[in-house]
C-alpha cells in the first residue's frame, strides 16, 4: 500500500487536508478530460483539386461529351503508387535495409504507409521464391488522393529533368492512366542529400472514364501536361 503523505509536522494529514487533495485531483482530472474531448475548432478544409473538379472539370466534361447526369461524369476513383524492389529482396548484405528505406520514402511521398507485395510464384532464374516480399504498393482515395495529385502536378512533374510532356499512350481502354518516374527525388518530400540509391516507381490513376479519350480529357482538366501533336513533330 502507498504511504499517506505526512502533514507539515510529520504526522498524519488532517481530514481537511485529505479532502483538499482529493478535490484538487478531481479538478485536475476533469481538466484533462475536457482538454482531450476538445477537437479541432475548424475541420480540415477539403483538398484544393476537389473544388477545382466540381467547378471547372465537371462542367467542361458535361459540355464536351453531353452528360446530363452529374453522377455519370468521369471522375478519379483511386491512385495506386507501386515500387518494384525485387533487386533488394534477392540480394544479401544491405538489401533488407534498402528495402526498409524505400518503404519509409514511399510513406513520406504518399502520406500513407504502403503494403508489402509478395511473389505469387517462384522463378528460379531471378532467385525469387513464392511468398517473398518483392515490392511496395499504396492505394490513395478521397481527400488524400487529391492532395497527392496536387503535389504530383504542381511539384513533382516540373522537377523532372528535360521534361517534354507526358505520353498519352499510357491510357488503357477503360481510361486508366499509367506512367512512372525513374527516381524518387522528384518529390520534394524526399531529402535528396539522404538518398543512397535511385528507385523508380509506377503510378496508376484509375478513373470511371469509359474510354481513353474521356480519360485524357479528365486528366487534362486537372492540368496534366500531355504531349501535343506539335510537340511530337518538333521532337522528330
Amino acid at each position: 500500500m502507498a504511504e499517506e503523505k505526512k502533514g507539515p509536522k510529520g504526522g498524519k494529514p488532517s481530514a481537511e487536508e485529505i479532502a483538499a487533495r482529493k478535490k484538487a485531483k478531481a479538478a485536475q482530472k476533469a481538466q484533462v478530460e475536457e482538454t482531450a474531448d476538445e477537437g479541432p475548432a475548424v475541420p480540415a478544409p477539403p483538398a484544393r483539386l476537389i473544388e477545382h473538379y466540381k467547378s471547372k472539370v465537371v462542367p467542361a466534361l458535361k459540355q464536351k461529351f453531353g452528360y446530363e447526369n452529374l453522377f455519370a461524369v468521369p471522375r478519379i476513383e483511386k491512385i495506386v503508387v507501386s515500387m518494384g524492389l525485387g533487386k533488394f529482396a534477392t540480394s544479401g548484405g544491405d538489401g533488407k535495409a534498402n528495402f526498409e528505406k524505400a518503404e519509409r520514402e514511399l510513406t513520406v511521398i504518399a502520406g500513407q504507409k504502403p503494403v508489402r507485395t509478395k511473389a505469387k510464384k517462384s522463378v528460379a532464374n531471378f532467385k525469387v521464391r513464392e511468398g517473398m516480399e518483392t515490392g511496395l504498393k499504396v492505394t490513395l482515395r478521397g481527400n488524400r488522393m487529391y492532395e497527392f495529385l496536387d503535389r504530383l502536378i504542381s511539384l513533382a512533374i516540373p522537377r523532372v529533368k528535360d521534361f517534354r510532356g507526358l505520353s498519352a499512350k499510357g491510357f488503357d481502354k477503360s481510361g486508366n492512366y499509367n506512367f512512372g518516374f525513374n527516381e524518387q527525388t522528384v518529390f520534394p518530400e524526399v531529402d535528396g542529400a539522404a538518398v543512397t540509391f535511385q528507385q523508380g516507381m509506377n503510378i496508376t490513376i484509375v478513373s470511371s472514364s469509359p474510354s481513353a479519350e474521356q480519360g485524357r480529357e479528365l486528366l487534362s482538366g486537372f492540368g496534366f501536361p500531355f504531349k501535343t501533336e506539335e510537340d511530337k513533330k518538333g521532337s522528330k
